[in-house]
């Protein structure tokens, strides 16, 4: 911070829509002005809140208040963007790229943001481009470790504590309240940005390290761009979480745009408890967003009828209404499925659902031209297999795509992508192969570190599979898998502390591999990279 003495306003906005998880960002908000009022330095800072956020209040939040510092708490959804409201309550996703460029019109005003939100350190990293001080989260983050941060922090404002010092009190906040989480909050100063760089390659640095890097992974891309061609399609992609699959329906659903199609996606991740409680309130919640993603008028009271049953009604909708407005074809994806997979009272109705619209575009009568008109693409993650009957499939119709780890060819293409390739050698890279096995999520953790100057390659080898490690989060959330099922951390320990393939139970072989923790060899297991053997031989009963 800087040194005068001033007043600093601090604007703390929050969004919670409908359809979306509800959050404890009323408590959040009231234990920050709780901390400010307790705090030294309390008449140097001034607290505006906003509640219920739509995108057009951000603007006029910093127009009217001209705050210092920006807190925004609510939810993130990675590379498509923070969630606001819309004018009806429902969501509205804004994308990194503008709101850096709404900061951008304030940088001479505002020195801090916090977005205390999901996968917000995409949108940090393009807002760092104008703000000094921007703090974002790498991951997912609990409710309880998001108040605990920033409470943390603005205990150390209030005691006069500089932005870089508050971020550490935020970060051991959650340590100290017991909450593996700490790693999460990332600060991304501006003066981190190496100073030799023209505004040019500053800001292709920063692209590089963007969503905008996309690696292909040949076949699939073609395989899945020629099935979206074909009439009445289902695409399903799977695979362990962080493995690129929402990249890849992005790509899909770009392609479809340039072919004239519609799109329509939905995440479930953005589904709260109420729109899954049960099967009718699921398929009308689906029907209302689809036509809001076609921009069409929502008309349940038109064409829904109860006394018909609920997936012949939810098809009504589509058959007689959606699909008759729209002359071009139309892609619906939906992704986050797993969020289904527990929902015994709607998972197989929506399955069978899904299956009957499928099977209904192979007709030749006229409501299997209605129905040819769709394209349907399933994203899930596989973690949640291991919970499941291994009979019970989402779908075992359709082109499956299952996403592999990238090869050292493509891993070279990322790191030529990040602008990396003067910094790393070839010995560097086949270490990085042989430690993270070519895993996208931990290929990218590594290059953005390495591109941002955070830790030099020597020593992030070093401490890679221990606490300190830029991977601990994601090694102690597939600690807690294990652990939750002893048969599995049994099985598991065997694999990492033995010195050849292990042969397994192919139950246990398939839940291990749905985790991503193994790659298979014929009949017999290896961990899918040394840095699992490394951090669970140690770790594990």
């Amino acid at each position: 911070m800087s040194s005068n003495n001033r007043t600093r306003k601090i604007l703390l906005l929050s969004a919670n829509p409908k359809g979306t998880s509800r959050l404890r960002l009323d408590e959040e908000m009231r234990e920050i002005e709780d901390g400010l009022k307790r705090a030294k330095k309390r008449d140097d800072y001034l607290i505006q809140t906003a509640k219920a956020v739509r995108h057009r209040d951000i603007r006029r939040a910093i127009l009217d208040y001209e705050p210092h510092i920006i807190h925004f708490s609510g939810h993130g959804s990675g590379e498509e963007g923070l969630v606001f409201e819309d004018e009806t309550g429902q969501t509205k996703l804004v994308d990194a790229e503008a709101l850096a460029e709404l900061f951008q019109l304030f940088a001479n005003q505002i020195e801090c943001v916090v977005l205390n939100a999901c996968y917000s350190k995409y949108q940090a990293q393009e807002i760092a481009r104008h703000i000094n001080y921007v703090v974002g989260m790498s991951q997912a983050i609990q409710d309880q470790a998001a108040i605990e941060f920033a409470v943390g922090f603005y205990d150390a404002l209030g005691a006069g504590k500089s932005y870089e010092f508050a971020y550490k009190v935020g970060c051991n906040a959650i340590r100290m309240a017991g909450l593996a989480q700490d790693l999460i909050p990332q600060l991304i100063p501006k003066s981190d940005l190496p100073l030799q760089f023209s505004s040019e390659e500053l800001s292709a640095n920063l692209s590089a390290i963007s969503t905008s890097i996309y690696i292909q992974r040949p076949p699939i891309e073609e395989k899945c761009y020629k099935a979206i061609l074909q009439p009445g399609a289902l695409i399903r992609i799977k695979a362990p979480q962080k493995m690129g699959k929402t990249l890849l329906l992005e790509k899909l659903l770009d392609y479809a745009r340039q072919q004239g199609y519609q799109t329509a996606k939905l995440d479930l991740k953005l589904a709260d408890s109420s729109t899954l409680a049960d099967l009718k309130t699921f398929l009308q919640w689906l029907c209302v967003n689809v036509s809001d993603s076609l921009e069409l008028e929502a008309k349940l009271d038109d064409y829904w009828q109860d006394s018909n049953g609920l997936n012949t009604s939810c098809t009504r909708y589509f058959q007689k209404y959606l699909l008759s407005e729209i002359d071009s074809p139309v892609v619906l994806a939906i992704d986050n499925f797993e969020r289904l997979f527990k929902c015994e009272n709607i998972f197989s109705e929506f399955c069978l659902l899904l299956r009957s619209w499928y099977e209904t575009a192979k007709q030749g009568d006229r409501m299997g031209k209605v129905w040819k008109k769709i394209r349907l693409v399933v994203v899930n993650s596989t973690e949640l297999y291991p919970t499941l009957d291994t009979n019970r499939s989402p779908f075992n119709v359709g082109l499956a795509i299952e996403l592999p780890e990238f090869n050292q060819k493509q891993v070279e293409e990322m790191v030529n992508q990040y602008e990396l390739n003067g910094q790393l050698g070839e010995q560097d890279l086949t270490q990085l192969m042989e430690l993270l096995g070519g895993h996208p999520y931990l290929m990218q953790e590594t290059l953005e570190n390495l591109k941002s100057h955070q830790m030099p390659l020597k020593e992030l080898l070093t401490l890679a599979a221990t606490e300190q490690g830029i991977f601990s989060h994601h090694l102690r959330e597939l600690l807690e898998c294990l652990q939750d099922n002893p048969q599995l951390e049994s099985a598991y320990k065997r694999v990492v502390t033995a010195n050849e393939p292990v042969q397994l139970n192919p139950e246990i072989t398939f839940k291990l591999h749905s985790l991503g923790l193994v790659k298979i060899v014929r009949n017999d297991c290896l961990p899918s990279c040394d840095l699992y053997r490394q951090y669970f031989s140690v770790r594990l009963r």
